[in-house]
């Protein structure tokens, strides 16, 4: 049986023989354990790649090649799929994005957390017309399309702002978002109510879209907040994506085992739910999360004005300490950490705790909120909150629903203290969660970095090694894959990855990045599916057929919509 089928996975490779004396395929990987993606088991085989696509898989030892690439005990695998990053400014500063793909990433989806582009064609051109060593689909955000129409106030749109957000949200769609994205804790979202956000979804509905949420709350209030993002795509007939999936309240630490059936109620009723998550016991957002919505209102300068006003003042120190000591379940602000402090680099790496002691300032909350003030008065911070608990991370993680996704940016090397997620996320899953705890299969976990995002945001041409699919691979070491990022010192690529390759092309080669752009814009076509257009000169055409849902998966694809009858500047977001 194992014989017939490496027969049957070898006769493309076949056909292609004996042509005209060039060679068969510009790039064959030889010797690699192929773990395609499916969550299947590894099996031996070669991959032949031709115009950026794996044109065979199977036995393809007498096969020419311009290049061939010795992965013997090795695995080779689809490229990572990271579907939540941010990198909207820092993929135009950086076009390498040596961070992902040095941790395997080959495909990002961004506009997360309702932080987005408003103008994506603009924006897409921009990018071709640079370059880019990886592929990149946005999401629409709604915090970015709230703020065009009708600034930071706090209040409900008027008919026609809504009117003018739901034709931002069709443009943006029909120039090719994967779906709607919320950020409902961060200005000005926090001020939408549920039927602004089912208006603004059911647009991305009509285009096959996904609705992906930060949710309003994932501390005292998570479980409203789960149950109103079902709502909303319950609602709009669209599936829902939950990021970065936690409890990051003290106090409901163990509760995952409660968001978890949620979630699975929500799918046992026929709605299309699923969730992202990084391997992480740690969040990083910027400072402002800890003020009340409404102090933020009108930008910095409104805040300033507020701060300026000592009854005013007192009101959001009072508010500010019944968030942390309830929603938070903290009593200090030593959990919090700064990642970036652009106005002062040394509290880069310091708790609010220490930076308030460092003052002469007594240790007490209401001290440590002082600082807090002042220090967005000057401007904020970007900020790493130590807030989860190790167990209810692992446990989200073993999900079968549950896809890991790095919530980074592309960073630029010793600058500040960024979350460790932006160089080692997905290393640490293979490392960490797979050889050394054991927590997952490393065929489950290869999935839920592939396959499984490929298919909940429409990749049909990626995601799987398949004849007729990009070429976009890893191959890495699963005895030596580790990360090695810190919180103390993040700025550290993950061991392990040999190649990574992209529409075909190697980018990374034994750890070390070569400059190579063959990266694609990724836009959702009007039918829901994703095609990856190339210039005309190249001749490639996407196949246009979707991959095979993993095992146990839905056989639906991502971009179909669930039936209705069925139930601030680019964030770094918790």
């Amino acid at each position: 049986m194992k014989q017939g089928r490496r027969l049957a996975l070898a006769a493309p490779a076949a056909l292609l023989l004996g042509a005209s004396g060039a060679p068969e395929f510009d790039l064959v990987l030889r010797g690699g354990r192929v773990l395609d993606g499916s969550g299947n088991p590894w099996y031996a085989a070669d991959i032949g790649i031709r115009a950026g696509k794996v044109a065979a898989v199977g036995r393809l030892a007498e096969a020419t090649a311009a290049r061939t690439l010795d992965a013997a005990g090795l695995v080779v695998a689809p490229g990572f799929i990271d579907v939540h990053a941010h990198v909207e400014t820092g993929l135009r500063e950086r076009r390498t994005a040596d961070n992902f793909l040095l941790d395997g990433v080959t495909t990002l989806v961004t506009g997360n957390c309702g932080g987005s582009e408003v103008d994506l064609p603009r924006f897409f051109d921009e990018l071709r017309a640079g370059g880019l060593s990886l592929n990149l689909a946005s999401l629409i955000g709604h915090n970015s399309v709230r703020r065009a129409a009708m600034g930071t106030e706090e209040r409900d749109p008027t008919a026609d702002e809504l009117a003018r957000m739901e034709a931002l949200v069709d443009q943006a769609m029909r120039a090719g978002a994967v779906g709607l994205s919320t950020g409902l804790i961060y200005v000005p979202g926090t001020y939408a109510k549920t039927p602004e956000v089912v208006a603004l979804a059911r647009v991305a509905a009509r285009h096959g879209g996904v609705y992906a949420s930060h949710i309003r709350s994932e501390g005292d209030q998570v479980f409203a907040a789960i149950d109103e993002a079902v709502e909303v795509g319950r609602q709009a007939g669209l599936p829902v994506q939950i990021s970065h999936f936690k409890v990051s309240n003290k106090n409901l630490w163990g509760q995952s085992v409660r968001t978890i059936a949620q979630v699975d109620r929500a799918r046992a009723a026929g709605l299309d739910v699923t969730v992202d998550q990084y391997p992480y016991a740690a969040s990083s957002t910027g400072l402002s999360t800890l003020l009340p919505s409404w102090a933020l209102a009108g930008g910095g300068d409104a805040l300033r004005a507020r701060l300026a006003d000592r009854a005013t003042r007192d009101r959001v120190a009072r508010e500010m300490k019944d968030h942390i000591l309830r929603r938070n379940g903290r009593k200090r602000l030593d959990y919090a950490v700064v990642a970036s402090c652009s106005w002062d680099r040394t509290r880069d790496g310091l708790s609010l705790s220490a930076i308030n002691e460092r003052l002469g300032r007594k240790r007490r909350l209401e001290h440590e909120i002082e600082t807090v003030l002042e220090m967005m008065e000057k401007g904020g911070a970007q900020m790493v909150y130590h807030s989860m608990d190790e167990q209810d991370v692992e446990r989200i993680l073993r999900v079968p629903y549950a896809m890991v996704a790095s919530d980074a940016g592309v960073v630029e090397p010793g600058m500040g203290r960024p979350h460790p997620r932006a160089y080692g996320t997905n290393a640490r899953v293979l490392g960490r969660y797979v050889r050394e705890r054991g927590a997952l299969r490393l065929e489950e976990a290869v999935r839920k970095m592939t396959s499984l995002p490929a298919q909940r945001f429409g990749l049909v041409d990626r995601g799987l090694v398949r004849p007729g699919l990009w070429a976009d691979l890893v191959v890495f070491d699963p005895a030596a894959v580790a990360d090695r990022a810190t919180f103390e010192a993040p700025h550290a690529p993950p061991a392990g990855f040999r190649f990574v390759l992209v529409n075909g092309e190697v980018v990374v080669e034994d750890g070390r990045h070569l400059g190579t752009r063959p990266g694609q814009v990724l836009r959702r076509a009007p039918a829901g599916e994703i095609t990856t257009p190339l210039p005309a000169a190249t001749g490639r055409r996407s196949p246009g057929t979707a991959p095979p849902a993993p095992p146990g998966a839905s056989n639906e694809r991502a971009s179909t919509a669930v039936p209705s009858r069925s139930p601030r500047a680019e964030p770094r977001t918790p």
